[in-house]
């Protein structure tokens, strides 16, 4: 499994490449390092899910662990609702969605569907307005540009440079430990 791609990291790699590098590197320090706000309410929002307190109907999936051997990633989803065959990621607040974020939905659903379990919806559901997003299930285009972008995530090099945008380094968490800028974050 060395060259499975968790989901989580879909939309950090959009966001920017070398952050997923920073993430390794840091992962086993002290979150409270480089973690902000919005990661902070992000976790707390998402903890319900984890340890599966939310609530959800009869035999629903809640915080369930899938995988996907053609595709070669992993993560778990947030909610699958039998009752309606939808797919449902949570996130506190959504302002936008990001294309890393759909990617991540689909990953999700490229899991379920290898595993044999029938979707067909995908939605966000935005906690800090109790509003349901749909998404349209991907086609296949959607398919062509997912594996594309998942080549993209696999041949990345840390080491090579990279495209500083300084609003993206000043609201990344690890922008006062990255070596690739000289940018102040937002939330010092």
């Amino acid at each position: 499994m060395d060259d499975y791609i968790a989901i989580s990291l879909l939309n950090d790699f959009i966001f920017c490449p070398y952050s997923i590098y920073l993430h390794n590197v840091y992962m086993e320090s002290d979150e409270s390092q480089y973690h902000a706000a919005p990661q902070t309410m992000g976790r707390i929002a998402h903890k319900t899910v984890d340890e599966k307190k939310t609530t959800n109907g009869k035999g629903d999936l809640v915080s369930v662990s899938v995988c996907s051997d053609e595709f070669r990633i992993f993560g778990k989803i947030d909610l699958y609702r039998y009752s309606s065959k939808t797919l449902i990621e949570r996130k506190y607040q959504l302002k936008n969605i990001f294309r890393g974020q759909i990617y991540q939905l689909w990953a999700q659903y490229y899991c379920l569907c290898e595993m044999g379990i029938k979707v067909e919806k995908l939605a966000f559901y935005e906690i800090s307005t109790n509003k349901m997003i749909p998404v349209q299930l991907p086609g296949a285009n959607d398919r062509e540009e997912f594996v594309s972008f998942l080549c993209m995530v696999r041949k990345y090099n840390p080491s090579s440079d990279i495209n500083i945008n300084v609003n993206k380094c000043r609201h990344c968490i690890y922008c006062n430990l990255c070596d690739k800028n000289r940018i102040e974050n937002v939330y010092i």
